[in-house]
């Protein structure tokens, strides 16, 4: 499994905005869709969003629809995960993962794992 990096995390008020990023140097990225998934304390993981190889399609969790949005420069070999209007419920460790495809991301339970999170906290 390639192993990536998520980063960017931190610590902000609610309604602020944080932009994650997740890169490898172990590979391109572009012969990849990759997946953002988040635990938050207490719960169990969650699949937040995923894009294609060339960001054509994109899965979003329902609930997070108009707040979260992803993006991709594979020239860059790099993926942004958006986050606005942050609220205390987003408060987790947010992950992303290479995936073949982005099909069925959001119930793929067994693909959340590995990689190297980054922390997300909104409080006042």
């Amino acid at each position: 499994q390639l192993q990536l990096v998520a980063s960017g995390g931190g610590l902000v008020q609610p309604g602020e905005s944080l932009r994650l990023s997740c890169t490898t140097s172990e590979s391109r990225l572009d012969a990849h869709a990759i997946g953002w998934f988040r635990q938050a304390p207490g719960k169990e993981r969650e699949g937040v969003i995923c894009t294609s190889q060339h960001g054509v399609h994109t899965i979003l969790k329902g609930s997070l629809k108009g707040r979260f949005s992803i993006s991709r420069d594979n020239a860059q070999n790099t993926v942004w995960l958006q986050m606005n209007g942050l609220k205390s419920e987003d408060t987790a460790v947010y992950y992303c993962r290479a995936e073949d495809d982005c099909e069925g991301w959001l119930s793929r339970r067994s693909h959340y794992s590995g990689g190297q999170g980054t922390q997300v906290i909104v409080s006042s």
